[in-house]
């Protein structure tokens, strides 16, 4: 009996230890928000993607992406050469603690490359994102003409 006690009161203590450590584990993860698709047409080989990443305790860094929709995601970035909007791909794409990321029209954004057929309107997909710190983060985009309510918003008007 004192050895099943004992086991017992370890087991407890190991819980709440766990339990404390939860709300820590929770901060140093990252929350994705507002994750978004333009529609496409048919032939058209890509599309964009659109979210809002925040930080948590400790930095941490976008490092790649899949999903059934198409077959590869690149993170990519809008620079001005000139008088013309170029978009060139990233390694990754830096989040730090506590900060948010936009990734929207005419910044910073997600590719989704061979598209395996059109995005349309009113769908949604899944979409993995792979960070450094917080590992797999699983979201659904929504295909969207615009950026649905609290999504990553469209501060375009730039020249192409």
């Amino acid at each position: 009996m004192p050895t099943l006690r004992r086991t017992l009161l370890a087991s407890l203590a190991a819980l709440g230890l766990l339990a404390a450590a939860l709300p820590a584990l929770a901060q140093k993860t990252v929350k994705v928000e507002g994750a978004w698709a333009r529609p496409t047409v048919e032939g058209q080989g890509g599309g964009g993607g659109f979210l809002r990443i925040t930080g948590g305790a400790s930095a941490d860094r976008l490092l790649s992406g899949s999903t059934t929709a198409s077959s590869t995601v690149e993170l990519h970035t809008m620079t001005m050469d000139g008088d013309v909007m170029r978009m060139r791909q990233v390694p990754g794409i830096d989040v730090p603690a506590g900060g948010t990321v936009e990734l929207k029209p005419g910044g910073l954004h997600l590719m989704f490359m061979g598209l395996k057929q059109p995005l349309k309107a009113g769908e949604t997909f899944p979409l993995t994102l792979r960070f450094e710190k917080a590992g797999e983060v699983k979201v659904d985009v929504k295909v969207s003409a615009r950026p649905p309510a609290g999504a990553a918003a469209d501060h375009g008007g730039h020249k192409h």
